[in-house]
């Protein structure tokens, strides 16, 4: 018998994980192929955040990396897909979409109960230095989204005064 109430902090995290997905491709939708390429910030100092497709190619690749350092915590392998820089909003529209069912597929099996871990010896040990619990790193998964969702869109507002300014 399955119990649905298992899953409820599951379901939740996913649910907030695809609204912060659907609404970056809502903001994404209608940005021109052109300006997606256009360098907006390019004396940054990461190069994850000069244009708009560098910023995107980084979100889909960190959606899989945050699911694919759960499924290592379960032991699963994966072969996730390499970083991958896209001509259209539509593609990464796309592959948001492909995230978010791997990252379903990732939650399949987990419990509630799995969800926080106390033991630091048990925890997600990321490439950057932190330690998380499932919930943990579902959390920051979410604001990382946001946060980016939030950088598009004033580099849209960018984009927009540069053509508009002669």
């Amino acid at each position: 018998m399955n119990n649905t109430n298992s899953q409820n902090a599951v379901h939740a995290l996913l649910q907030e994980y695809e609204k912060a997905i659907a609404e970056l491709q809502n903001t994404i939708r209608d940005i021109p192929n052109p300006d997606l390429q256009f360098p907006i910030d390019p004396h940054t100092q990461n190069p994850d955040c000069t244009s708009i497709q560098m910023i995107l190619a980084h979100v889909v690749s960190s959606g899989y990396s945050y699911a694919s350092y759960v499924r290592a915590l379960q032991n699963k392998n994966t072969q996730r897909p390499e970083k991958t820089n896209r001509e259209s909003a539509s593609e990464y529209v796309a592959d948001l979409n492909q995230v978010i069912q791997f990252t379903r597929d990732t939650f399949a099996g987990i419990r509630d109960a799995e969800l926080e871990e106390f033991d630091s010896g048990k925890k997600i040990h990321t490439n950057w230095g932190q330690l998380y619990d499932i919930e943990q790193m579902m959390e920051h998964a979410i604001v990382h989204i946001l946060r980016h969702r939030r950088q598009i869109e004033r580099f849209k507002v960018i984009l927009q005064f540069e053509k508009t300014t002669p």
